[in-house]
């Protein structure tokens, strides 16, 4: 296991969505804010993105934004003032073609001024999200530069032959290609914290002890770890361990562990169904009634009513 796949698997609800549109000339399109994550690709020309919070971001071809919370939006050709951007056409018309026109019926693929984009969302479940994700800022603009994001850039050119295409196999694949899409993203979002020296998790994750820590406690949630326990695993001192991993994770060790322990049994409540006492011991309580005490500490329901809400 790594946190990093962990954080993102312990949110992401249901299969992601994915849509490929081609326009040109004057549009302005909105995109309410939602309890999910979206992204945007430029597969052609050029757009720019305006978030109800935040400065506008001109966004080239090959450019990739990612909202990971969701914010509202507007895409538009051109930067746009707020009355333009008031009129802005609802995305969902703009898939069906009522307001921008989709690839079916788009401008020639030689129109001139055209931006084809490939935009997609993911589902998740905020009740529990992983600090790394909650972290992560409103907007991630992760431009095209030679040489950067490889693993992103593959998993871009891979879905723009995919969707819209009538292939066999599509059905699996793509949202296969999304779910990487999320990891490389949100890969590129910490290589370039780690590049620039920012604190928080691309930080903790690039510190060996924390680092070191942190994977111990996800690879096997249930053991009966101690701070003592812990910092011998690590190769450091418990006041070391303490000190190193609650500057950097926001939490000391045992506190981030109940944390990731009642995380990982609401993603078992949620995708299978084990019984409570199975799933108590998996994550490392004695007994139900300890996992419940602990569920409803932390999340502010019972582990049988979040069951009941997330399977609806």
């Amino acid at each position: 296991m790594d946190v990093v796949s962990d954080a993102i698997s312990a949110v992401r609800i249901g299969r992601p969505s994915s849509h490929r549109a081609r326009v040109a000339g004057t549009w302005c399109s909105r995109l309410p804010a939602y309890d999910g994550a979206g992204f945007h690709v430029v597969l052609e020309g050029s757009c720019w993105l305006l978030p109800d919070s935040g400065s506008a971001v001109s966004l080239g071809t090959g450019d990739v934004v990612l909202l990971p919370h969701g914010a509202g939006h507007v895409l538009a050709d051109a930067p746009a003032d707020r009355h333009a951007v008031e009129r802005a056409v609802p995305f969902e018309r703009w898939l069906d073609g009522h307001g921008l026109r989709m690839a079916t019926s788009a401008p020639p693929a030689d129109a001139p001024g055209a931006t084809e984009l490939l935009c997609g969302k993911y589902r998740l479940d905020r009740s529990h999200t992983h600090p790394l994700m909650t972290e992560l800022p409103d907007v991630i603009h992760l431009p095209n530069r030679i040489g950067r994001y490889p693993e992103l850039r593959a998993a871009i050119d891979l879905l723009g032959c995919e969707i819209g295409a009538a292939r066999p196999g599509t059905g699996v694949v793509v949202p296969g290609l999304l779910d990487l899409l999320l990891v490389y993203m949100v890969r590129a979002w910490m290589a370039d914290g780690t590049a620039d020296g920012s604190a928080g998790w691309p930080a903790a994750l690039n510190d060996p002890v924390v680092a070191e820590a942190l994977r111990v406690l996800h690879e096997d949630p249930a053991l009966p770890w101690s701070n003592d326990r812990l910092a011998a695993q690590v190769g450091v001192s418990r006041a070391t361990l303490a000190r190193r991993f609650t500057a950097l994770v926001g939490r000391p060790p045992m506190a981030y562990l109940g944390w990731w322990r009642v995380t990982r049994a609401a993603a078992m409540l949620r995708d299978t169904q084990e019984p409570l006492d199975t799933i108590a011991r998996r994550v490392g309580y004695s007994s139900p009634y300890a996992l419940s005490h602990a569920f409803s500490r932390l999340l502010g329901t019972t582990p049988g009513r979040y069951r009941t809400r997330t399977s609806q």
